[in-house]
């Protein structure tokens, strides 16, 4: 996995280059994609997302995670382009943890498949969707050893 770590805030807890290269390569093989796809992973403070949110979404506030997917130019195969970014915001995965109870490390590794998946074209608009995207997420993360985020 060729993943570059962005970090623009401060966080206390933020997981290593080598946790993020593994979530998001879980995700890939489980999606039975190549791990060898470029990923960028943005770490930003609340203001950066709420920005990013409200530009490209229309929404207000910070979110948590947000998928922004490489567009492949036309004649050129998309394997071997990079497969887009990641932008997560800290303060927001922090305080999910805290108010859901969770490990911040097992919540930052669910943001990270959360946001390869829908990168990779899954979304959970639909019910049908979301159940969908959520058995996945919970086959990936239980493969990288974390428990499920929705229990």
């Amino acid at each position: 996995m060729n993943l570059v770590l962005q970090q623009v805030t401060e966080v206390d807890g933020l997981p290593s280059l080598s946790q993020f290269e593994q979530w998001a390569g879980g995700a890939l093989k489980a999606m039975g994609m190549t791990a060898s796809r470029e990923l960028v992973v943005r770490v930003v403070d609340e203001a950066e997302s709420a920005e990013l949110n409200h530009t490209y979404r229309q929404k207000q506030g910070p979110t948590n995670v947000l998928s922004f997917l490489f567009e492949v130019p036309p004649g050129l195969l998309a394997e071997e382009m990079p497969l887009g970014d990641l932008v997560i915001c800290a303060p927001v995965i922090v305080r999910e943890a805290v108010e859901q109870g969770k490990d911040a490390v097992a919540h930052w590794a669910h943001m990270v498949v959360h946001g390869v998946l829908h990168l990779l074209g899954m979304d959970h608009i639909e019910p049908q969707q979301a159940e969908a995207m959520e058995t996945k997420e919970i086959e990936i993360l239980s493969s990288l050893g974390f428990a499920d985020p929705y229990a």
